[in-house]
């Protein structure tokens, strides 16, 4: 019996992170075909042969979540399906497996007593070793934070989306650039004031040569501090450029200042150009820029894509996405560690909560 059904709709593409280690993002979708519970208790990765992560019942908890919902849980009821969040990390020189497949035990109510213990595998995929995108930085400057990147953050990984009739993730790589000033605030004044924002304002630039597939404008700024409401999923992004940069990778800049966009679709752009300015336009609740990269000109509907920056300094780190988020509720300093002397990064995916100077040198 093989109660739970195994699938991998996205196979990962292995890009190199700041930490200099290669990732596998993925996700595996699990559907309990049980007229019952099944209580997952591990779950091990494994890649030609080899258990190359395992996840005990707490690593599942955090990382199993029902379609449509926000909350995870190790348990899927009967007749419903949950979204496995992988982020395999290979220790330096491992080879990128040619095969993944996952091996699963868990504890299904509806089995007879006795047989109630079930191990199967399933969900075989292999990673997709397609070229991975090399970029120059979206912005200049210094204290910078990478909120809501790779590879364990929820906001941006975790956002499955039903659209067109097909479930995507093209934020799985997706970061929200924010800046801090400094003394480490996000924002210094009235809260609700656009200009108390350190990056309120500053230039965004195209990360290389591309033709302009979309170009959204007209959008109001929104009140920072909290999210608009009735936003729809068109007005998500805000005022903002999708670039097509080939070979089917498109890069998506979001919620930016409508005046200063003045690009229209095929327009051609340089890398190092500027396109735009930091706003608070669409689904924003402070100023920021939101950058990811994804397989076509839909900022949605988009498998997303990873990339690599050619060169960055990580000064630092954050304490963590919910310190973060207290800071910039409050405007508060975040206890910034810094990094002595800081870390040169070069073709690398930048990842979350990191203070990042990408000014060129």
């Amino acid at each position: 019996m093989t109660p739970l059904l195994l699938t991998v709709h996205d196979a990962p593409v292995p890009f190199k992170g700041s930490d200099g280690l290669v990732h596998l993002v993925y996700e595996v979708w699990l559907a309990n075909i049980s007229s019952g519970e099944a209580d997952i208790q591990d779950i091990d990765v494994i890649g030609d042969g080899a258990v190359v992560q395992r996840l005990d019942a707490t690593a599942v908890s955090h990382r199993l979540q029902p379609a449509g919902l926000r909350e995870s849980s190790a348990v899927l009821t009967r007749g419903t399906q949950s979204i496995l969040f992988l982020n395999v990390i290979l220790p330096n020189g491992t080879p990128i497996p040619k095969q993944l497949l996952h091996r699963v035990k868990a504890h299904y109510s509806a089995a007879p007593p006795g047989r109630q213990e079930i191990v199967e595998s399933g969900g075989a995929t292999t990673p997709d070793l397609q070229p991975v995108v090399r970029i120059s930085a979206p912005l200049r400057g210094d204290r910078y934070v990478s909120a809501d990147s790779c590879c364990d953050s929820t906001r941006h990984m975790r956002a499955a989306m039903p659209i067109n009739g097909r479930v995507y993730v093209a934020q799985r790589y997706a970061v929200d650039w924010e800046q801090l000033d400094v003394d480490n605030r996000i924002y210094a004044g009235p809260r609700e004031k656009l200009e108390s924002y350190t990056i309120f304002g500053k230039p965004v630039y195209a990360v290389a040569d591309g033709v302009v597939a979309v170009a959204v404008t007209g959008l109001p700024e929104q009140t920072p501090g909290k999210y608009p409401t009735n936003i729809s999923i068109e007005e998500a992004d805000g005022n903002a450029i999708i670039e097509d940069l080939g070979g089917h990778h498109f890069a998506c800049y979001a919620h930016m200042q409508s005046s200063s966009i003045h690009l229209h679709r095929g327009d051609k752009v340089k890398a190092g150009q500027v396109i735009g300015l930091v706003g608070n336009s669409g689904n924003s609740v402070a100023p920021h820029l939101h950058f990811h990269v994804m397989s076509s000109e839909l900022s949605l509907a988009s498998n997303g894509l990873p990339y690599q920056i050619d060169a960055f300094k990580v000064t630092g780190a954050t304490p963590g996405t919910e310190a973060f988020d207290e800071a910039e509720e409050k405007g508060t300093p975040l206890a910034v560690k810094a990094f002595s002397p800081p870390h040169v990064v070069e073709d690398s995916l930048p990842l979350d909560q990191l203070i990042i100077s990408l000014t060129p040198w």
